[in-house]
């Protein structure tokens, strides 16, 4: 990541990356699509050549939508005892859309954290 040397007032990360801003600015949007990055902010010029997220989004948005609708399925199994259609007409739609929700907030929140603490791809210093 390069030195950044303009000066701009401080950007929430978090709500910069809820709402898919800059990291720098906050005004800029991050996504060109609906999880494709832009190639660099359109307001302040910022290269976002550093954002990669990996899977570190995907990991998060697994864990915890599969812990809400799994918990909401048994729970619902356990009080009503409905037929199994009736399980397949309610989590399988509610996984697959608060998944694409989730991801595109996650995605955001970790590429805007990523700027704000300045992390970078870790190397190993030897000695020559």
């Amino acid at each position: 990541m390069s030195e950044d040397r303009a000066h701009y007032p401080p950007v929430d990360p978090v709500k910069a990356g809820i709402g898919g801003r800059c990291p720098r600015c906050g005004e800029g949007h991050l996504f060109s699509g609906f999880l494709s990055m832009r190639q660099n902010c359109r307001v302040c010029g910022l290269d976002y050549g550093f954002a990669d997220a990996g899977d570190g989004p995907a990991a998060f948005v697994i864990l915890i939508v599969g812990f809400i609708v799994v918990g909401l399925a048994l729970w619902m199994e356990v009080n009503y005892g409905p037929p199994l259609w009736v399980h397949f007409l309610l989590w399988i739609p509610l996984a697959i859309g608060l998944s694409l929700w989730a991801m595109r907030l996650a995605k955001g929140v970790l590429i805007t954290l990523q700027y704000s603490n300045k992390a970078a791809e870790g190397r190993l210093d030897r000695p020559e």
